[in-house]
């Protein structure tokens, strides 16, 4: 034994050792140091797991429960997730990295998810058809799909986890949870919450390891009903072929290029202050990141000037120190690829206008997996640099003349999940809008979420919608059920 804690998998309502005994380290990207054990799954525990899943739905206290009952225990998740949000978010920090400041806020709003699909839960209601057919009676119910796989992200790994747990439980249906091998740990904890709750067992179960070792075994798993999967758009074609071979439903929440468009109309001071946020927030790891700048003619050199000296004061340090503003990369191969694609765009010819390279020195500590913040000038849409989703806090600046060469920019992308607009005028902001392709579009603003509006990308940024209404409609099947009304049974040779 190491001494260091342990994290085990948790199935069927309880924290079981994994059936290979094995454990792998996970690091605090900040002190570079190992501080805890996960568990190394394998496909027997996903087969565990899918089964303590599968009978809970089919068999258990599970489906005994009616809707509002449902609705009852996930308010109480969220009660006890708010009074946890801070043990959650150091748990977080330590595992990825990101700021405190960030984790806390993202864990003191996780709770409304549960809220606000715990009111849902019993308003999940059918219709009943005026149908065409003499002597019938018609109507439809809304119906859980079974056992949900959920696989999540490293960079915000509860607050992804919510927008797919909480519309899932309150549709009716059964969950398995495969966190990222790098951030398994606020899972682990979360799992503490859900028994608290009072959740029947085997509702709620987590698998952790690798994907090849375990993540394939659950994608494949003939009782997983449908996979909502949150990570790279690579990634998430093999998911989707995966499960294609089961015919499982799927919702994808992939990668993104997400152009921030600037208008010369635009408040300049408050349109770098949302490029800052786009692409320095988060240390660039996140899916909506606004890595594309597109900035017109009119006010570009006066804007660059002041986007670079505001982006100079972005204090580095610790991330568990709230006056932190940039954190470590979480990963070192996310550190190699963010450094590779620096190199790339100097090699294309783009000009590097801050950073570039490496961070080092105090306040760095001692971890290795600092970057600068780094900015591109004199980027073209054709560049790589502009092209391909880097993660990590590198921004490309590239200039356009007309609103119509703006949108031809901003959609000439394989991606499509997110877009900015700063622009003082109704009228433009209605029009680019509509024009960009895009899931989520912000105007004088940016990186706003909530659980009441529907997120989800266009082209190869995803499949379906997460949050809102719409997301729990993701999770339920319709069932029609005719009735007849006849004193006798007509022509059984005739369709009715």
């Amino acid at each position: 034994m190491s001494g260091l804690p342990r994290f085990n998998p948790y199935i069927n309502g309880e924290s079981v050792p994994p059936a290979t005994g094995q454990y792998f380290e996970t690091v605090n990207p900040y002190t570079a140091k190992v501080w805890a054990e996960v568990a190394r799954c394998d496909a027997s525990d996903a087969n565990a797991a899918v089964e303590a899943a599968w009978k809970a739905f089919t068999t258990g206290d599970w489906p005994k429960i009616n809707a509002t009952g449902r609705g009852a225990l996930l308010r109480k998740l969220g009660d006890l997730i708010a009074e946890n949000a801070q043990e959650l978010a150091e748990y977080e920090v330590r595992d990825n990295g990101k700021l405190i400041n960030e984790m806390l806020v993202q864990c003191k709003y996780i709770p409304q998810w549960f809220y606000y699909y715990g009111g849902l839960a019993d308003k999940i209601e059918g219709s009943v058809i005026p149908i065409d057919k003499a002597e019938m009676f018609n109507f439809t119910r809304h119906e859980p799909l079974g056992v949900i796989l959920c696989i999540t992200p490293w960079n915000s790994p509860l607050l992804l986890l919510a927008f797919k747990l909480a519309p899932a439980l309150a549709a009716g249906n059964t969950v398995v949870i495969k966190p990222s091998e790098f951030t398994s740990t606020s899972t682990l904890k979360l799992m503490e919450l859900v028994e608290k709750a009072g959740f029947p067992r085997g509702v709620v179960n987590v698998v952790t390891g690798f994907g090849a070792e375990v993540g394939s075994a659950l994608v494949d798993h003939a009782k997983v009903a449908k996979v909502c999967f949150t990570g790279g758009t690579e990634s998430g074609a093999m998911v989707y072929q995966a499960a294609a071979k089961g015919l499982k439903g799927c919702t994808l929440e992939l990668g993104g290029k997400s152009p921030n468009i600037v208008f010369d109309d635009a408040v300049i001071d408050d349109a770098v202050k949302g490029a800052i946020s786009g692409i320095f927030a988060a240390t660039g790891q996140t899916c909506i990141a606004g890595s594309r700048l597109l900035v017109q003619d009119g006010i570009y050199d006066e804007f660059v000037a002041k986007l670079v000296e505001f982006a100079k004061t972005a204090r580095m340090g610790n991330p568990m120190d709230t006056a932190t503003q940039v954190g470590p990369v979480t990963t070192p191969p996310q550190y190699q690829k963010i450094l590779s694609y620096i190199d790339v765009a100097k090699k294309e010819g783009a000009q590097c206008l801050l950073g570039g390279g490496p961070a080092s020195g105090p306040e760095t500590g001692d971890s290795p997996w600092f970057v600068q913040p780094t900015i591109f000038g004199g980027v073209t849409n054709t560049m790589r640099i502009a092209q391909e989703e880097v993660f990590g806090p590198v921004l490309s600046i590239i200039r356009f003349k007309t609103d119509e060469e703006a949108v031809e920019i901003a959609n000439d992308i394989a991606f499509g999940l997110a877009a900015g607009i700063w622009t003082q005028s109704i009228k433009r902001a209605l029009k680019v809008s509509a024009a960009v392709r895009a899931g989520t579009v912000w105007v004088n603003t940016y990186r706003s979420l909530s659980y009441m509006s529907p997120f989800g990308g266009y082209k190869k940024s995803g499949l379906g919608r997460e949050n809102g209404i719409e997301s729990i409609r993701e999770f339920l099947q319709t069932k029609s059920v005719w009735i007849s009304t006849a004193n006798d049974v007509p022509n059984p040779f005739v369709m009715r």
